[in-house]
């Protein structure tokens, strides 16, 4: 397919920004399906709609970096760095985010199967509207982070923090687990949790649900929702 020409002229700006220290030949490549950009600093881009399809791409600095509707599927992007980037619309199957700095980083509309987000920072970071089957978010960082109106299918939240995110008219299909997840003011109106796996009621007692919250059997809404939001 022919290159989109947000995505020439992103290139074409990158080359001539000056750089602290000269990238390493790898680093000037076109993107494209396997190619290898790790450690690169690929920030400030237009990359909108480029095919990364099994690229390495570990310690990328993608931060403010435009990446909707990119094709990351079996992408490597541990340790990379996503900080306001855009990721929406963009298509990440069995890819590797371990250990991303995605501090704010859009994924709207993002669709993600089999993908890892271990160990991942993703405060305030925007999942609305996303689809997520069988992504792990094992002990990730997802304080304030938005996942309203999101389609999750057994996902994984174990040892996540979860303080303040939100998640309401998210619908959950399969099983999600919290086990050791922190729900501090987590934001669950309206939420079917009644498949989650392990919920405890010292959780529930700090997260912000309503008469609509539905719970796993053997746990109950406590008397009144601790919901005051800044």
């Amino acid at each position: 397919m022919p290159m989109s020409l947000t995505l020439v002229l992103g290139l074409a700006m990158a080359a001539l920004v000056p750089r602290g220290t000269a990238q390493a030949s790898h680093c000037k490549s076109w993107p494209m399906p396997g190619l290898n950009w790790s450690g690169c600093d690929k920030s400030h881009l237009m990359l909108e709609g480029a095919d990364l399809e099994g690229a390495n791409l570990s310690g990328t600095d993608f931060s403010l970096t435009d990446l909707r509707g990119a094709n990351l599927s079996r992408a490597n992007l541990e340790k990379a760095k996503l900080v306001r980037a855009s990721l929406a619309g963009a298509t990440a199957k069995t890819a590797n985010f371990t250990r991303v700095e995605g501090h704010r980083a859009s994924f709207v509309r993002f669709s993600a199967e089999r993908t890892s987000f271990t160990s991942s920072e993703l405060q305030r970071a925007d999942f609305s509207l996303a689809r997520l089957i069988d992504v792990n978010f094992e002990k990730a960082e997802l304080g304030r982070a938005i996942l309203t109106g999101a389609k999750l299918e057994n996902v994984r939240f174990s040892l996540a923090n979860l303080s303040r995110a939100d998640f309401t008219g998210t619908s959950f299909a399969g099983t999600t687990a919290f086990d050791r997840a922190v729900l501090f003011l987590t934001r669950i109106e309206g939420s079917d949790l009644s498949r989650a796996t392990g919920l405890r009621q010292s959780q529930i007692d700090i997260a912000c649900g309503d008469a609509f919250t539905k719970l796993p059997a053997g746990l109950s809404a406590p008397a009144s929702w601790p919901c005051m939001f800044d």
